[in-house]
């Protein structure tokens, strides 16, 4: 496989030293045997704690020194998982969450609460090792340099789509556009669409600050994707990824605008207005 982007940004062998501490939360003791067992063996992982109490992780996590990481299991007696990474959250300095469950119907409460990963049970040695290395990313996040784009969406950061009926993570800033599909928005990478359930409405406002803009009530666009903005017999147009999407009046110019922007933002390699916006129009024309 090429080397991870993020990984030779901040200068790390992901592969490398043992700097995480982790703890595992299950209330199946042989679940969490073999949890814990799997990440004993992963090399990246330092320490590892193994707690079968929701009660007992937040003691844990109360200390002095707290773990990088939590693997939790969501379906507890108790405290849910999900509980837990909600009391997390307003932790000055919050552990990143892994949520390890066996139910699917959970996915986008994950995504709300920004877990970096979500695990299948049973728990595969190679999707445990992605999961290790997406909280890299997201502890050197905390720990090390901003990216050098700000408002980018970060590519570390992971969110849960549904494919035939399977879950899995995909990156955030490896989406293109995103179109409205009732509650959910439909995402499209360079490898294929995805569902997510979330309704674009919600995801424009969430992804307003990583690059995203709305250019239709049915289209949500990465503008550093859009390859060209083009009018045509009165419509106007975004090419994003080789899909040609309208933009509708209402967004026009705020289309306009955040697009001039990017492309100072970027080092002043705008295009001119012929090439942007298509032979024949001139600035300020709808």
């Amino acid at each position: 496989m090429p080397p991870c982007a993020v990984c030779v940004r901040n200068g790390r062998d992901p592969d490398g030293e043992r700097v995480l501490r982790v703890l595992a939360v299950d209330d199946e003791v042989p679940v969490l045997e073999e949890l814990v067992y799997l990440l004993r063996s992963d090399p990246r992982i330092a320490a590892v704690q193994g707690v079968s109490d929701a009660t007992d992780a937040l003691r844990l996590l109360h200390q002095d020194r707290p773990p990088d990481a939590v693997f939790l299991d969501i379906r507890m007696p108790g405290l849910s998982g999900l509980d837990v990474a909600r009391l997390l959250s307003r932790f000055a300095d919050p552990p990143t969450v892994v949520f390890v469950t066996a139910h699917d119907e959970f996915a986008a409460d994950a995504f709300d609460l920004k877990a970096v990963d979500y695990l299948r049970k049973p728990v595969r040695p190679e999707r445990l090792s992605e999961a290790v290395h997406r909280v890299l990313h997201a502890v050197d996040e905390r720990r090390g340099p901003r990216p050098e784009h700000p408002g980018r969406p970060d590519a570390g950061e992971a969110i849960p789509v549904e494919l035939g009926g399977t879950t899995r993570f995909i990156r955030i800033s490896d989406v293109r556009h995103a179109d409205a599909c009732g509650d959910y928005a439909r995402l499209h990478t360079a490898s294929g669409s995805f569902l997510l359930r979330v309704p674009l409405t919600t995801l424009a406002e969430r992804w307003r600050d990583s690059g995203f803009v709305r250019v239709h009530r049915s289209h949500l666009v990465a503008l550093r994707f859009v390859e060209d903005l083009t009018q045509h017999d009165g419509q106007l147009t975004v090419l994003v990824g080789g899909v040609r999407l309208a933009v509708s009046r209402r967004h026009a110019r705020q289309v306009r605008d955040l697009l001039d922007r990017h492309a100072k933002n970027r080092g002043g390699h705008e295009a001119s207005e012929t090439d942007r916006h298509g032979p024949g129009r001139q600035p300020g024309d709808l």
